[in-house]
């Protein structure tokens, strides 16, 4: 017979990973002829039949337990699973990469304690906020003053008005994980598609703000803004060019004293990123333009003034159908008619004036034979069943920006960040890596 006792083994092996050497060493030296029999039986059961177990990640097994004992009161058994949270085990006892896959950063505690507000009560999380703040500042960890009028919610962002007019509606979300004091690698602007607002961008807003995936990607700074006649920004009388919209994006990036910024812009908002680095160059420092075009031909203009009068004679309802078709595929609409639906509100809930005088600007724009003189940068991305601005208009601007990459999102129709989050996504954070900071 084996006198080696693998399930004891791998509890300790796994309470060492996620509990750190010195207390497990401290705990296992106080055995004695009462408690050797619950330390062997907790050993076994917690830390090798469920901490041993593969279906969750250590990390979040970690959160789950600090969610329990928060609800249930159990300060000491929070304390000290907090504590091994913030300082990280071995991480290797559960083959996992080390310390930074099963420790918690204080932003994460912080979401776990905010969760627990809700679902277990204030008072609880109240007391737990009171133990992890001690526990920070033992530990080490920077809690400057922050007052409570100046936090935003990091899903959606600082959200204001430009003081200059018409007024913008803008958000900033801030980046999340940086040292004190660090600076954001790249200030990234997102720039919606007509009829659209802000709310399109907020997944990948999110995440770019966050630093997420690819390993090394470091948070940026991440504006997005209503262009007028859209959301909460002004509606003033039109038509609009999209020199205008150029110029409103060029002041919105002045009054915030961003610096050059990284344009994302689809649709509309990647004609206004062309119009506004060629007449704003200082401001761009890398474009994306995703399902746009440089210009229309005179049978797309006509299609276009066919539109500005179905709206004028029976308002936004009467182009809302198509313009949903146009924005996503057959297959998206059939299995995700929610969304579809809830982007049907947002057009017919837009200002017609402000809708009208975009789609004027629209029609007439023409960027095509100045597109040589954009020298930043430049990542094209096109929607494979995009009807609206097809492949072949992508590759017009990808052949005539010196140095641009055209990148085909296979699956996706107008909305690819929407149809395609992920793809659209990784080709952004293609072009970011490649930037100098």
């Amino acid at each position: 017979m084996d006198p080696y006792d693998h399930d004891l083994e791998r509890g300790l092996r796994n309470r060492r990973a996620i509990l750190g050497d010195a207390w497990v060493d401290a705990s296992v030296a106080n055995a004695n002829a009462f408690n050797a029999d619950f330390q062997n039986f907790i050993t076994r059961y917690a830390w090798h039949e469920v901490w041993g177990r593969p279906g969750l990640e250590a990390k979040t097994r970690r959160i789950v337990v600090l969610a329990i004992t928060c609800a249930l009161g159990r300060w000491e058994e929070f304390e000290l699973h907090l504590r091994a949270a913030l300082v990280g085990g071995s991480g290797a006892g559960l083959g996992v990469g080390g310390d930074a896959c099963t420790r918690l950063t204080p932003d994460e505690v912080k979401e776990v304690l905010i969760q627990a507000a809700i679902y277990a009560g204030v008072p609880a999380a109240n007391t737990g906020v009171a133990i992890a703040t001690r526990l920070l500042h033992e530990l080490g960890h920077e809690l400057p003053p922050r007052p409570a009028t100046e936090v935003a919610h990091p899903g959606t962002g600082r959200s204001r008005r430009t003081a200059s007019t018409p007024a913008l509606h803008f958000t900033v979300r801030e980046p999340r994980g940086l040292a004190a004091g660090a600076p954001a690698p790249h200030t990234v602007v997102l720039s919606h598609a007509l009829g659209c607002d802000v709310s399109l961008w907020d997944a990948l807003a999110n995440a770019l703000a966050a630093g997420h995936a690819p390993s090394g990607a470091r948070p940026c700074r991440v504006i997005c803004h209503d262009h007028r006649g859209h959301g909460d920004s002004d509606a003033p009388p039109g038509p609009y060019t999209m020199a205008e919209l150029a110029d409103d994006a060029a002041r919105l990036l002045v009054e915030l004293g961003t610096g050059p910024v990284v344009w994302v812009g689809l649709s509309m908002g990647g004609m206004v990123g062309q119009e506004l680095a060629l007449r704003h160059a200082e401001r761009v420092k890398a474009l994306v333009i995703a399902n746009s075009t440089s210009g229309y031909d005179e049978a797309a203009r006509a299609l276009w003034q066919q539109r500005i009068a179905a709206i004028e004679q029976g308002g936004l309802e009467a182009i809302a159908d198509g313009a949903m078709q146009r924005w996503f595929s057959d297959t998206f609409r059939a299995t995700d008619p929610a969304t579809v639906a809830r982007w049907r509100r947002r057009v017919v809930s837009t200002s017609q004036g402000g809708y009208l005088g975009n789609c004027h600007a629209i029609r007439d724009m023409d960027t095509t034979a100045r597109l040589g003189r954009i020298k930043v940068p430049t990542l094209v991305i096109a929607g494979s069943l995009d009807q609206g601005t097809p492949v072949a208009m992508s590759r017009t601007i990808a052949e005539a920006v010196p140095g641009a990459r055209l990148a085909v999102l296979e699956g996706a129709a107008h909305l690819s960040v929407i149809e395609q989050p992920a793809a659209f996504e990784a080709a952004v954070r293609g072009l970011l890596a490649g930037l100098s900071c």
